[in-house]
């Protein structure tokens, strides 16, 4: 088979843990008890009982083993590199952003983030330099979440994927797809493939460490909170409505 119909290791887990997430929660209503229940219920959020058990067992997850090893990067890994390993992926995400800036009709948006690829990838080596910032060309977000919500897709409801964490139908969906307009993902090098998806991961959590400091109260609201609010905010292009405006 051609290495380019290969179904790689990241694309067959996200895939597999978006039917069972959606199967699961199909098969089995969930039965909430009142003595049960530490957060307030939310209407976008009928699968709570289950997704509360899946970010508990996240959180452990990350405590037990990303966390430690996302520390250890931090430490040994200086921090030229750790920027240039971040710009990297920076520059191969590019690829997907520009895709979804097509599809939803950003054509300026399509043109500077494909300029920004060119020369992160000729003159920032391989996208580990970012000149394409230096030059005014900045970074946007795209994925193909964002990209159905554009048009008019709704979120479904709000789910705890394993690992990958919060999300909902919308975005679990777009996940899937991000993955397949990922470059890496096609390398005939299945070790390579999957040392690289874990170095970006690593990279990922250990960038995200400062943030570790803003979570309060309940962890779970927090997150659930952080995330929804955020996804719209993509969405809509950052025109959230101001629901006291009328005050």
């Amino acid at each position: 088979m051609a290495p380019s119909l290969k179904i790689t290791l990241k694309y067959s887990i996200q895939v597999c843990i978006c039917i069972i997430v959606i199967f699961a929660h199909s098969a089995f209503p969930m039965v909430q008890a009142a003595s049960s229940l530490q957060v307030p219920a939310s209407p976008l959020d009928p699968w709570q009982q289950n997704n509360e058990r899946m970010f508990r067992f996240n959180d452990f997850f990350d405590g037990l083993l990303v966390k430690p090893i996302a520390t250890a990067y931090t430490v040994f890994i200086p921090r030229f590199a750790r920027q240039g390993i971040g710009n990297f992926f920076s520059n191969i995400d590019d690829i997907n952003v520009f895709v979804n800036d097509l599809l939803q009709l950003k054509l300026y948006a399509a043109l500077t983030d494909s300029g920004r690829f060119a020369i992160n990838s000729t003159i920032g080596l391989a996208g580990f330099l970012d000149v394409a910032s230096g030059l005014g060309l900045e970074k946007h977000e795209e994925d193909f979440g964002q990209t159905l919500g554009r048009w008019g897709v709704g979120t479904g409801p709000y789910v705890v994927l394993p690992v990958f964490g919060a999300s909902n139908l919308r975005d679990s969906l777009g996940l899937v797809l991000d993955t397949l307009f990922n470059p890496i993902q096609y390398h005939d090098e299945a070790s390579l493939r999957l040392s690289l998806y874990l170095l970006e991961e690593t990279d990922t959590r250990a960038s995200l460490f400062p943030l570790d400091e803003l979570v309060s109260g309940n962890k779970y609201l927090f997150f659930r909170g952080a995330y929804m609010q955020r996804r719209e905010y993509l969405v809509n292009d950052g025109q959230v409505e101001d629901e006291f405006g009328s005050f």
